[in-house]
């Protein structure tokens, strides 16, 4: 019993300070030191005894790949970067990493590429001498990055052999005409197969974004902050600066609707996919949080939207409609795909319809504080472990460069009204700020809507 007790406020806690008045939804108390070399350690005391998460954050991802014929490069990296070095070759590091018994990966995104580690905290200076020692002193041969390169074409392959996949680039690349968010983050086809040849790119690449006022290391769990400190400038201190500043060319605003439409050679039902070009990550401006609180109006399981088009009339499988954070302006996405081809036009229109509905009827404040409500504590519930601690820190900390963002983020969205609603609605979800990407079989007379 007193077991269960302790579990129960140990998943309580992060209710129990909000509660008590704080503004801070994050509980645990954020250390931030920067090293000379512009390194940042963030570290999060957590109650997790003898295990601790590490993670690497590098702001840089697909938005930083600005040289035409150049995209994927950030993805190649999150491969690269387990090559090995002279002092750690590649079985070296995967031994010592099985030996430890940790947990191991990495991922890309849009605007930053994360290298993640869960292990035991008795094992925090092995981790740190072997992950400084690959960004500092990542080392691979042209046959190396030749291989990989081949590998990743064949990662593309196999992802892109799903539709849902297809019509997603197609969106992006229809709806960006100058932002690097104009591909994915595995980069556009063609650039894929010239990859073998940009090896010395690649070092280019690397030499760029792979320096320490770049990236962040992010530690949550049980460690010592004195020790902690210590052993960064250890392993870290002799890390280098580097000088290169990125611009990355801003699309002015859509002036008309764009349309494409897609024929698929394999058998599916139609899928619509439909794009608002939206608002940029902001702790100042409402207008991201504002279309998170759109998403749940209009397109989650509880709205009239999905009942009406999934449960009642069923003429789609599912619908969904969301925004990611981005560092620059983003992509409001709608995706559904529909179960009879001649319900195609009538799906969007309904579509359409909950979107005007929302611009000009405000919500009540009952069920905005409602779908407040869920977005707080929802979130607040998911920081169970030391692992998703960290993996929430490294994307607040890589839009903004400041992990607090957090906090500031869920005060910010207290204040949003239902006024706030209908103007952002108004000025994102116009007609001429859309595009629309649609899928069909191919052969089926359903080519052109």
């Amino acid at each position: 019993m007193i077991r269960f007790n302790l579990v129960l406020l140990f998943f309580l806690l992060p209710f129990l300070v909000f509660g008590k008045g704080e503004n801070k939804i994050f509980p645990y108390k954020i250390n931030q030191v920067t090293l000379d070399n512009g390194l940042k350690i963030i570290s999060v005391p957590f109650p997790s005894p003898g295990i601790v998460a590490y993670y690497t954050v590098v702001r840089a991802g697909s938005r930083n790949e600005i040289e035409p014929g150049l995209s994927g490069f950030a993805h190649f990296f999150e491969h690269m970067m387990f090559r090995g070095t002279e002092k750690y070759n590649k079985d070296k590091y995967n031994d010592i990493l099985k030996m430890i018994g940790a947990d191991n990966n990495a991922f890309t995104t849009d605007d930053y590429t994360a290298y993640h580690t869960v292990a035991s905290s008795a094992e925090l200076e092995t981790i740190m001498d072997i992950e400084s020692d690959r960004f500092m002193n990542l080392k691979y041969s042209e046959e190396d990055f030749k291989t990989e390169a081949g590998a990743i074409l064949g990662e593309y392959n196999k992802n892109f052999s799903s539709p849902f996949m297809t019509i997603y680039e197609k969106l992006r690349e229809a709806a960006y005409d100058k932002h690097t968010y104009k591909h994915t983050t595995m980069g556009f086809l063609k650039d894929i197969l010239d990859m073998p040849n940009q090896y010395e790119y690649s070092l280019k690449f690397f030499d760029r974004w792979y320096r320490p006022e770049n990236c962040a290391v992010i530690v949550v769990g049980d460690f010592n902050q004195e020790k902690l400190i210590e052993l960064a400038k250890k392993y870290y201190g002799s890390w280098k600066r580097g000088s290169y500043t990125l611009n990355v060319p801003l699309d002015p605003p859509q002036k008309k609707e764009k349309i494409v439409n897609l024929t698929w050679k394999a058998k599916t039902l139609p899928i619509v996919a439909i794009g608002y070009r939206g608002p940029a990550f902001s702790t100042e401006q409402k207008d991201m949080l504002t279309m998170d609180i759109i998403s749940q109006l209009v397109f989650s399981q509880t709205s009239p939207l999905y009942t009406k088009l999934v449960i009642e009339k069923q003429w789609v499988e599912f619908i969904e409609g969301s925004q990611s954070d981005s560092r620059d302006p983003g992509l409001f996405t709608i995706f559904t795909r529909i179960k009879d081809p001649q319900n195609i036009e009538t799906v969007k229109k309904e579509i359409y319809t909950a979107l005007e509905d929302i611009k000009n009827n405000p919500v009540s404040e009952e069920k905005l504080a409602t779908v407040k409500s869920y977005l707080k504590y929802s979130f607040a519930m998911s920081l169970n472990n030391a692992d998703v601690v960290a993996s929430k820190l490294s994307h607040y900390y890589q839009l903004t460069g400041d992990p607090e963002s957090i906090n500031k983020v869920y005060e910010l969205y207290e204040k949003i009204t239902p006024e706030d609603i209908m103007e952002i609605a108004k000025k994102y979800f116009t007609n001429e700020n859309r595009t629309v990407v649609t899928l069909v079989q191919e052969g089926l007379g359903n080519e052109k809507y």
